[in-house]
């Protein structure tokens, strides 16, 4: 699902010259300047946690962790957290309240889970439609209506997105196509036909689509009190959280993907 890009991503904007960035991973896919990188090694018992564990010794600032996959690692990872420093790590579940109660199934206490966490980002990789063969269509209603797009809105060529994009002032912002899409055209959509650019599969390339869910007062409450993670995400829905398939409605909007890609890759969503 593209973690690990995401991670380098992120370590790549904040790596400064003054900053001590640490990571260990399993394994060290491809090596960043001025960053001190250890791949997991378990033939001599150099774990996750035991690579976090030696961190700690070397005053970092920044820590990334491959992936928490057992309570040590996460019981480490967070004590780091609440210590003064910045964990960056990835978790295998569906959606990013899930990742929440995750780490209380493993066995951390609610209230060093609400206490260290301050963001938690899902996201899936979808197919883009090839540019060469993609054909603009009216949609159903109801399939618009599936993925969060007003379809009344939409046919009548208005910003249509039940959940937008807002800016610093929290006004909706209008949709834009990337630099290498034409957006289709008014009341239309792209849908895959296939073709021998992308060898008859109607799809070229991949992208991602994000849900990035802040960790509010209320949010931290909810955690202490173990609440589930649907009570959890409907809350974080009311604060403006833009789940999968509210990105992946923007996406299909710009004409990077289709409606029937979106609606398989976040089904669960339904």
């Amino acid at each position: 699902s593209g973690k690990t890009t995401t991670l380098y991503s992120a370590l790549s904007e904040i790596n400064k010259p003054d900053l001590n960035i640490l990571t260990v991973e399993d394994p060290v896919e491809y090596q960043l300047a001025g960053i001190s990188q250890v791949q997991v090694q378990s033939k001599i018992n150099l774990t996750f946690a035991a690579g976090l564990r030696s961190f700690l010794r070397h005053d970092p600032d920044v820590i990334m962790v491959g992936e928490i996959r057992d309570l040590e690692t996460a019981e480490i990872a967070i004590q780091a957290s609440l210590t003064g420093h910045l964990v960056l790590s990835t978790i295998h579940t569906n959606d990013s309240a899930t990742g929440i109660t995750r780490l209380v199934d493993m066995g951390v206490q609610p209230f060093l889970v609400a206490s260290s966490l301050v963001a938690l980002q899902a996201q899936r990789l979808i197919r883009k439609v090839c540019r060469h063969c993609c054909e603009a269509y009216t949609p159903a209603a109801a399939e618009l209506e599936e993925v969060g797009i007003d379809a009344e809105r939409f046919m009548a060529g208005e910003q249509a997105l039940k959940v937008p994009v807002r800016d610093e002032h929290g006004a909706p912002m209008p949709v834009r196509s990337p630099p290498d899409r034409r957006p289709p055209p008014p009341g239309k959509l792209y849908r895959a036909v296939g073709c021998s650019h992308c060898h008859g599969s109607g799809y070229a390339g991949r992208t991602g689509v994000y849900e990035v869910l802040m960790i509010s007062e209320h949010i931290r409450r909810l955690a202490i009190r173990n609440a589930d993670a649907s009570e959890i995400k409907a809350a974080a829905i009311e604060e403006g959280l833009r789940t999968l398939r509210d990105d992946g409605a923007y996406k299909v909007l710009a004409g990077i993907s289709t409606l029937d890609e979106i609606i398989r890759v976040t089904a669960e969503e339904a």
